[in-house]
């Protein structure tokens, strides 16, 4: 929602800037994404309304945050994820619980398909993005926020074992920057997987890759010399860099889903739904019927 803390008058220009950020949000959230400030940003320079620089950036930011407290953009349009509260769920009486559970239960529908499916992604600023997406297709989602830690990867080794010892196929599907360092996490991610895990594992980058680059045009950026990965990167692919961030946040829901579909079997997920429904269904007659003690 759209409320004031504070009267601020901007430019003609600030105004149509900040008429634009809104047509941009409104439109992500009619497909259900909420964007980060980073997201918004490159869609701006995607679409020519600003420069791709860190001033630019930052005079984005400002006129964000001031257009927020004068009640002129919504606040729950734009996240920041890693700075969430969490609270307990908390309840009226039993019977709104049983049916809170009846609408969210679920089977594991991946159960008697030949593959298992996850997705690693490097930022969690991608989180608004993808975990929807992931959450639909009933795969787990896990930001690394980077060079991910050991622990991290010891439990998902373990985790990724014991499907592959049920005789599944196991795939992890990876998306990260286009930069010295994101594309050097693809290698990083599968060594550590197949060490910890003891089983071949199969990563797919997912994205961000050249020839996605090529197609899809997001904004560049100089890669960071100070990287110790950028003398090998620049000799295969120049001296840009390029953000997962700035591509077109359905472009990058589209890769997740196309790639899960691709490794899953649509029978045996047709048959996997309709036992999911019947069984949600005598939950919810359940809850319905369900009547507390006086």
């Amino acid at each position: 929602m759209k409320q004031a803390f504070e009267n601020r008058r901007f430019s003609a220009k600030s105004e149509k800037t900040i008429m634009t950020v809104n047509s941009i949000l409104n439109e992500y959230q009619e497909k259900g994404y909420t964007l980060t400030l980073r997201q918004l940003y490159y869609q701006m320079v995607a679409r020519d309304y600003i420069e791709n620089s860190d001033k630019s950036y930052t005079r984005l930011g400002a006129l964000v945050s001031d257009a927020r407290l004068a009640g002129l953009v919504d606040w729950e349009m734009i996240e920041d994820r890693g700075r969430e509260t969490r609270t307990l769920s908390h309840w009226s009486d039993p019977a709104e619980i049983v049916k809170t559970a009846a609408q969210q239960f679920r089977t594991d529908k991946w159960e008697d398909q030949p593959c298992h499916v996850e997705v690693m992604v490097e930022k969690q600023a991608l989180e608004g993005i993808l975990l929807p997406v992931c959450r639909n297709l009933d795969i787990p989602f896990t930001a690394n926020k980077g060079y991910s830690s050991q622990s991290a990867f010891y439990e998902a080794g373990k985790r990724l074992a014991q499907q592959a010892n049920s005789g599944k196929q196991v795939w992890v599907l990876y998306l990260g920057d286009h930069d010295p360092s994101g594309i050097d996490m693809t290698r990083d991610v599968e060594e550590r997987l197949r060490q910890f895990s003891g089983v071949p594992i199969r990563v797919k980058r997912l994205a961000l890759n050249m020839d996605q680059v090529i197609a899809l045009h997001p904004p560049e950026n100089p890669a960071k010399v100070t990287d110790t990965r950028f003398k090998d990167y620049a000799l295969q692919y120049g001296e840009s860099s390029w953000e997962l961030d700035a591509v077109e946040p359905g472009a990058l829901a589209n890769l997740v889903i196309t790639a899960v579909e691709e490794r899953r079997d649509p029978d045996l997920w047709s048959a996997a739904l309709q036992v999911e429904e019947a069984m949600r269904g005598e939950l919810q007659r359940f809850a319905d019927s369900y009547r507390p003690a006086a």
